[in-house]
């Protein structure tokens, strides 16, 4: 009989499922979307029931269609979308709050308030972020102080706090586990990489009650059973990281130096620091990539917002397309100079900018300029976005020169071929693209005794296509220049 490893691929617009047989095959999947929430101007959330919802649907399908037997289902990884805020009751398991998404730009003011030289060291000396509201501590900070009894709930110890990852894991373990992963806690801004705990003066510093926070487990490891209602049998949760982190491990990234760029919601572009935990002087993240046996490996990372989330507004905004599958066929004739930028800074801007007040613009329109122009300028905003961090990465003495490449846009070779132009580097396009849920399975399965090493998964990592850089030196420094120039005016 068949076995299956399951990975919960829990992401921003939608929740999937994913069945991987023990060769590392993508078997099946089940997807559903939820509503995104926006009560204000900057602001995101979801509801909690939805996420949970959409996760125990898309799990029970896809083992229905496939007519698996739970039995046959070795293990269980999940991977999340990262900072996304939840806070629920111990007791009864309620949210006291919809969870707030790591888009959410609500507690820009009280990061500014905190902002000071001693502050903004504290927190990257010992968690590698910068003050930000992307990052979870805010979040949390604003529950407790806006939610009535929020505050004086969680110092008495019955309010816990958790990422998407931990939140699932609670809800699918019937509530006998609070527990994440290495990666996920490195996205909080209260967790010390380096000494692997989570830290008192950064707890005192956001007023945030220790009880409320999972314990930090390695990303390959026994995180609990399912409760067997769930499933009808009990299976084990064995691995859990991050999605950009899973990713990396998907992408078979586990040299110094190798980078993979996730092109989802928004855009990761992720460098394997090794046992170091690179310092970066351009306003970079140090994180940790993942955890195996208690030994942290740490990456640098830049993250863009807004990817595949600016294609969905040309979708459902502009409604210049039916769908974003139609965006290759209409920008294949549109020269790469066409001059028309568009900046997609909706929720501000991150790396290596960190401009929560940014907001986005279409420059450069001309009686010339049409639909094409536009969507063209939305897809190469991905690349500039990119050639951004590559150019952060560079100052900080580290060039990504080959580029491993997931996501739904990647699927677009007009977008990867702009890629390797702007960028001046290869990327390159595995056979399973399905990178994120692939990470987690094999994160699961090093822990199942399916895989003995991370060597062997390497071995297990294809190629699809290859993309050269075909334009030189001068052209790439001349369109960079001028999407630095509209990016200015959007900063202004």
């Amino acid at each position: 009989m068949q076995n299956y490893i399951l990975s919960i691929d829990q992401g921003t617009t939608s929740s999937r499922a994913i069945l991987f047989n023990l060769e590392g095959q993508p078997v099946a999947t089940e997807q559903q979307s939820f509503t995104q929430h926006y009560p204000h101007n900057g602001w995101v959330e979801h509801d909690p029931q939805d996420i949970w919802q959409t996760v125990l649907d898309c799990s029970r399908q896809v083992m229905a269609n496939q007519q698996i037997d739970p039995e046959q289902v070795i293990a269980i990884g999940i991977t999340n979308q990262r900072e996304t805020t939840l806070v629920w009751d111990r007791h009864t398991g309620e949210p006291v709050y919809r969870a707030i998404v790591w888009q959410d730009r609500r507690t820009t003011a009280y990061c500014e308030a905190l902002q000071s030289e001693t502050v903004n060291e504290l927190i990257a000396a010992k968690t590698g972020l910068l003050l930000d509201p992307y990052f979870s501590a805010t979040k949390i900070r604003w529950i407790l102080d806006q939610v009535p009894g929020a505050a004086a709930k969680a110092a008495a110890g019955d309010l816990l706090f958790g990422t998407v990852d931990s939140f699932l894991l609670w809800r699918l373990t019937g509530g006998a586990v609070h527990r994440t992963d290495a990666t996920n806690a490195s996205r909080t801004m209260l967790y010390n990489i380096h000494q692997h705990c989570w830290d008192e003066e950064l707890l005192s510093l956001f007023d945030i009650p220790a009880a409320m926070l999972p314990e930090v487990m390695d990303s390959s490891a026994d995180f609990g059973r399912t409760a067997p209602e769930i499933f009808g049998k009990q299976i084990p949760v064995y691995g859990i990281a991050g999605d950009q982190q899973a990713a990396l491990f998907g992408h078979a990234c586990f040299d110094t130096g190798m980078a993979k760029s996730t092109y989802g919601t928004g855009c990761f572009l992720m460098l394997n620091t090794g046992d170091k935990a690179l310092r970066s002087e351009n306003r970079l993240l140090t994180t940790i990539a993942y955890q195996l046996n208690g030994k942290a490996t740490y990456a640098i990372e830049g993250s863009i917002f807004m990817a595949g989330a600016t294609m969905q507004w040309i979708v459902e905004g502009l409604k210049l397309l039916r769908h974003a599958g139609e965006s290759e066929a209409m920008v294949k004739d549109v020269p790469l100079d066409h001059g028309v930028f568009l900046v997609p800074s909706f929720t501000g801007l991150g790396a290596p900018y960190w401009d929560p007040n940014a907001r986005g613009a279409i420059l450069g329109l001309t009686r010339d300029s049409g639909i094409s122009s536009i969507v063209a300028a939305a897809l190469q905003s991905v690349g500039y976005q990119t050639k951004d961090l590559q150019k952060a990465m560079e100052r900080d003495g580290i060039r990504p020169n080959v580029l491993r490449v997931d996501g739904g846009m990647v699927k677009n070779n007009w977008v990867l071929s702009f890629l390797a132009d702007i960028l001046g580097a290869v990327v390159e396009r595995p056979q399973i693209t399905e990178t994120t849920a692939l990470g987690v399975a094999y994160l699961a399965g090093l822990q199942a005794g399916i895989y003995q090493s991370t060597e062997q998964l390497a071995s297990m990592w294809h190629c699809e296509r290859r993309f050269q850089p075909s334009i030189c030196a001068e052209q790439r420094n001349h369109l960079y220049h001028q999407w630095q120039h509209a990016v200015a005016k959007v900063r202004l």
